[in-house]
């Protein structure tokens, strides 16, 4: 699993945009990350996606995006939480 993990953030940290990346255990625990995102971010993440699933009880995990005028933060579960954070790219800037 840990592999798998490694691989798959690996992947994340290859886009361009990307600036940090973490997955997280259902207790949120950070289990591993990559890039500039704090550890202490994946306890937060866990809890807010935890209360989106709330709107919706019987559908899917949902997607959660945060953004500020820098950056989002994108969280989802697929097992476990992860959390990706990309630089919001202004149009005509690259």
């Amino acid at each position: 699993m840990e592999q798998d993990i490694d691989n798959v953030l690996k992947r994340l940290m290859s886009s361009p945009t990307t600036t940090g990346c973490l997955v997280a255990n259902n207790q949120g625990l950070c289990i591993e990350k990559r890039g500039e995102i704090s550890p202490n971010a994946a306890g937060i993440a866990t809890a807010i996606l935890c209360q989106a699933s709330k709107l919706e009880p019987n559908s899917n995990a949902p997607i959660v995006a945060l953004e500020t005028g820098k950056k989002t933060c994108l969280i989802h579960k697929h097992g476990i939480t992860g959390v990706v954070y990309k630089e919001v790219i202004k149009p005509g800037t690259r």
